[in-house]
Formats: structure tokens, C-alpha cells, sequence
């Protein structure tokens, strides 16, 4: 390492950003721990953060787990590291990145339903101090790379406006792989790649899991490791659509289901991503004072190449399947490594961990959910956690067997709702689709078999299970343990009595691509923004029985008053 010291900064460029060679892994270092390890007792400064985040990944999609998927990397890293067995994350996208990014559960944040819609003004609470604004005030420099799905309907809710010093990636949910495009509907269609706050035009073409790295490692040869650094690279990869290189299509050319063969080769070059990065940390001198936490987002897709095998369900759903994250961390900063942890951790505890790590604090004020479980993952120590509030959406189709009257007069079983107390979890409502569903192997996948372990007609709105001993949820305690179905219901309830109001607005057709050059972006502006509130509040009188006159001396002064107040804040 220290024969870099006489290279000049183009000299690394070119070396480890424009010549990057992904066809030749031998380019590479064969494994996190060939090049050198040095022992370190107590950091000299705080650790680098590289927090690794991939999409749709399912808990049987990883080699360590038995997988018919090469991960060589991630295996390796997980096997000197300490790999997390009890780790929690949410159903879908935008709840997991909320949940990390703020340390608050979902009902604490207004986005307990459903995910951000492109056309929704609606992003992640612009009261909360996000985990990189935390770091920022330690001192860290922060980045971030890949997808946001956070909400940009203002420029107030974009990355680097919530505490990233740079961003390039997707604001939306999903994108082609090359063209960066993504449809929202028919004919809402826009390019979606940006550059801090500009469309990156020029990078189209490039495969988002490639260029993603390569950007990670561009930030890695830029930035003096004597100074601490937040990487948070959320790729976009496995989410559909499913696209990879051919190289990679190559390797699982005898896997017989076309949608199994795809998602193989796109997680394998997600693997090597991963290599790639870790390798640049070792390269530019960030390794040896480093904390690597790998985290999925959600339970795989099963319909679309995932799989979640042995557990019940798939994303989307609040059975295991869907909730049960894959998560590991590799740190040479560890002090018991090359385990298992079975401490019990959710994706909420990220924040105040990582802001412990940083020589930062947090405080009741905060109003965090999630706790400090460092001392777990790096001693072994007991984890602080004993419970875990999946969610509660009020929103959610309500379950048409629930009732107030099922819940014990304590809650209403027709709510989607999911908690975890110890080693009793209790569902309620609709948790989703109950499926266990093997890895499609078969190229008929899902053929007539498919109905074997299909639960399509369950008459019930209440479940229970002993997650310890039944972590495959097939054995239904609910009604042999009634007295625990009841204690868990009542906590339900007092989490409920600190929810706030959803916030899920109707789409904004300003929000349409066509009036933003054709790229996906901010539309709204603080006008607007007022103008959002009042629809919402006019709708909500509306619903109390409130009819609104239709008359033209009604629209002509509330044309007036908005005219006036746009004069207003003009000359303000």
C-alpha cells in the first residue's frame, strides 16, 4: 500500500476508475483477506462506514444459505465476519430505506402504507435528521450510490438535501438496468438517473450494478482515508426488470427457469460488486479501519426469479419470507469474528449503532425505535431488543374475517398488522400471501404442483407462532395460547396510540416526465406544496359531510387568493 504514496491522483484514476475491467476477475483480489491484515486494537480515528444495500434479495439467495447461486464474495466476507440469523427488515422498499435512514418504524414516520409512488408529493418527512446527517455533524463525509425511493417531489427530499455530500443514482423504484428509464403507468414514462441534482444524461447505457461500483471506487480513490467516510451503495440490483450482462447469463446456462437463470447471473455480478469495492477499500487504505454491514431490503420476489426458501412467504408479505432479512458485517475492527449471531436485530437499530460508532450520540429526544446492538454484533454480547413492530397500515384492505370482537375488544383483527415479542409473533388482517415457495428450478415453474402449499382459502385474521421453535411458521398457536394472543394484541394498541397519520397523497399529474424534459424529478414548489395541504384538508371536510358549493364566485376567489398569495411570497 505504501508504494501508492508516489502515484499521482490521475494515476489512481486511471488505474482504478476508467480502466475497471469486469470481465477479468483475476484482476482482483481472491478474497477480502489476502492483501495483508493487520491487527488493530482501538481505531486511532472513527471507523469508514461502507453500508451495502441490495433489492428484492431472498433469504435463500446467498451460497451460505445453501443457495444454488454463486456468492463467493459475500460468502467469504459473511465467514470472517459475523453473519446476523436474527435480523429483521421491512416487506417492501421505501418502508427498509425509511426505517434505516431515520431509526423510526414506520407509523412514526407517516409511511406505514404501501411504498412512494413516482407522482406521489410525498418523501421522507423533512423534520427528521437522517442517519448521514447525524454522521455529517461526527465529521464524516457522506455519499451515496444507487437507489433513493425516498420521495423528490420537492428539491428539499433529494439525497443531497438529506445529508449526502454526493449522490449519483434512481429516484424511483425500479429502472431498465442500461436506459435508466422507468414507466409509472402507460405512457408515464421518464429517464431516471441523476448526478446530485442534475439528470445524468451521459452515463446511460452502462449497467447500474457496474457503473455503481465503479463510482464507490471512484469515491474510494478520491477521498483521503484519514478522514472518515459514510458510503451507502443501495444497488439496484436484483429488482426486476431482470436484465444482466451475458457474461454472467453464461455461468447458469443449464438452470431450466428462464426467470431463476436471470436472477442468478444479476445477483453473481452483484457478488462481484461487492468485490470490487472491497477490494478498492484494501487498495486506497480505508480496510483496516472499516465497518462492511451487508443488508437486503426486503424478502425476494419469488414470481420473478427470488426465492425465500424454507421460509413462508415472499416480499410484500409479513410472514418470515418477507421480513426476515439476509444481513452480515466484516470489520477487521471486530472483536469475536467468524460467527453466527442470533441476537435479535432490525433494520431501525442501523441508525443509532452507526452514529455510536462514529464518536456520535443520540438521546430519548430523538424518538428513535431502533438501539444501539454493536456490543452484540462485535462481543456477543445479549441484544437490547426484545420486541419488534413489523407494522400497523390502517390502509391496508381490511381482512373480511376480522373484527374488534376477535381481537378481545382490544384491537381489530381486519388491520394488517405484525409484531414481534420475544419469540412469539403475532399477525393479524392480512399478512399476504402464505406461501412456501421452493426455488423454481423446474422450467414449468409454477406448474399444478404449485397448489400443494397454498393457503388461498384461510378464514382467519389473527395467527400466532413460537418463532424460536417454529421459525417456518406452520405450526399456528393462536388457538392453544390465547393468553399470549391477547398480551401481544394489547401492545399493538399502545404502538397504535403513537402512531401518526399516514400520509399517502393522490398522484399529481404535474409530476409527469413530459413537463420535466423527460426525466423523473422535483415538480412541486412551496406554493404548490400549500396548494397540496388545502386539497387534502378540503377532501377530508368533504368526507366529514362537508359539501364544497360549485359555483363561478367560488373559483374566481379562490383563483384570486392563490394569485395573491404567490404575489405575496414573491415579494417576500
Amino acid at each position: 500500500m505504501h508504494a501508492l504514496t508516489g502515484f499521482s491522483l490521475v494515476s489512481l484514476l486511471s488505474f482504478g476508475y476508467l480502466s475497471w475491467d469486469w470481465a477479468k476477475p483475476s484482476l482482483v483480489a481472491d478474497g477480502p483477506g489476502e492483501a495483508g491484515e493487520q491487527p488493530t486494537a482501538s481505531p486511532p480515528q472513527p471507523p469508514h462506514i461502507i453500508f451495502i444495500l441490495t433489492d428484492d434479495q431472498g433469504y435463500h439467495d446467498v451460497g451460505y444459505h445453501g443457495s444454488d447461486i454463486e456468492t463467493p464474495t459475500l460468502d467469504r466476507l459473511a465467514a470472517k465476519g459475523v453473519k446476523l440469523e436474527n435480523y429483521y427488515i421491512q416487506p417492501i422498499c421505501t418502508p427498509s430505506r425509511s426505517q434505516l435512514l431515520t431509526g423510526r418504524y414506520q407509523i412514526h414516520t407517516g409511511l406505514q402504507h404501501s411504498i412512494i409512488r413516482p407522482r406521489q408529493p410525498n418523501c421522507l418527512p423533512l423534520d427528521q435528521v437522517t442517519l448521514p446527517q447525524k454522521l455529517q455533524e461526527a465529521g464524516y463525509s457522506t455519499h451515496m450510490v444507487g437507489k433513493w425511493h425516498l420521495g423528490f417531489y420537492r428539491k428539499e427530499c433529494l439525497p443531497t438535501r438529506r445529508g449526502f455530500d454526493t449522490f449519483l443514482g434512481s429516484l424511483t423504484g425500479n429502472v431498465d438496468y442500461y436506459t435508466y428509464d422507468n414507466c409509472d403507468g402507460p405512457g408515464v414514462c421518464g429517464f431516471d438517473l441523476h448526478e446530485g441534482e442534475n439528470v445524468a444524461w451521459g452515463l446511460s447505457g452502462q449497467y447500474s450494478t457496474m457503473l455503481y461500483a465503479q463510482r464507490a471506487s471512484h469515491i474510494l480513490a478520491n477521498h483521503s482515508p484519514q478522514r472518515p467516510l459514510f458510503l451507502y451503495v443501495a444497488f439496484q440490483a436484483v429488482h426486476t426488470p431482470l436484465q444482466s450482462p451475458r457474461e454472467y447469463l453464461y455461468r447458469y446456462r443449464t438452470m431450466g427457469n428462464v426467470a431463476r437463470r436471470k436472477y442468478a447471473a444479476m445477483v453473481t455480478c452483484m457478488d462481484e460488486a461487492v468485490r470490487n469495492i472491497t477490494w478498492a477499500l484494501k487498495r486506497y487504505g480505508f480496510y483496516n479501519n472499516s465497518v462492511i454491514i451487508f443488508s437486503s431490503d426486503n424478502g425476494g420476489q419469488t414470481f420473478s426469479g427470488g426465492s425465500n426458501w424454507p421460509l413462508r412467504g415472499r416480499k410484500g408479505t409479513y410472514w418470515e419470507g418477507g421480513v426476515r432479512g439476509l444481513g452480515f458485517v466484516h470489520s477487521p475492527l471486530l472483536k469475536r469474528k467468524r460467527r453466527t449471531s442470533r441476537a435479535l436485530m432490525h433494520i431501525t437499530d442501523w441508525y443509532p449503532t452507526l452514529v455510536g460508532l462514529a464518536g456520535g450520540t443520540t438521546s430519548a429526544a430523538d424518538g428513535l425505535d431502533g438501539y444501539d446492538v454493536w456490543p452484540a454484533i462485535s462481543e456477543g454480547r445479549a441484544s437490547p431488543r426484545t420486541e419488534i413492530l413489523h407494522n400497523i397500515d390502517p390502509l391496508y384492505n381490511h381482512a373480511q374475517h376480522g373484527s374488534l370482537e376477535g381481537g378481545f375488544g382490544i384491537w381489530n383483527t381486519a388491520v394488517q398488522a405484525a409484531i414481534r415479542v420475544g419469540e412469539w409473533k403475532l399477525l393479524t388482517g392480512d399478512p399476504g400471501y402464505g406461501d412456501w415457495i421452493p426455488p423454481q428450478t423446474l422450467a414449468t415453474f409454477p406448474g399444478s404442483w404449485w397448489n400443494l402449499e397454498r393457503m388461498a382459502s384461510v378464514r382467519q385474521a389473527v395467527w400466532l407462532f413460537n418463532i424460536s421453535a417454529d421459525p417456518y411458521e406452520r405450526e399456528d398457536l393462536a388457538g392453544q395460547r390465547p393468553d399470549v394472543v391477547r398480551t401481544l394484541l394489547a401492545r399493538l394498541a399502545e404502538y397504535n396510540r403513537t402512531a401518526i397519520p399516514v400520509r399517502y397523497p393522490a398522484e399529481n399529474p404535474r409530476a409527469h416526465p413530459d413537463f420535466n424534459g423527460g426525466a423523473w424529478g422535483p415538480w412541486a414548489s412551496d406554493e404548490e406544496e400549500e396548494e397540496e395541504e388545502e386539497e387534502e384538508e378540503r377532501a377530508r371536510s368533504f368526507s366529514r359531510g362537508r359539501r364544497k358549493k360549485k359555483c363561478k364566485i367560488c373559483k374566481l376567489r379562490s383563483f384570486f387568493r392563490k394569485l395573491n398569495t404567490r404575489l405575496m411570497s414573491q415579494r417576500i
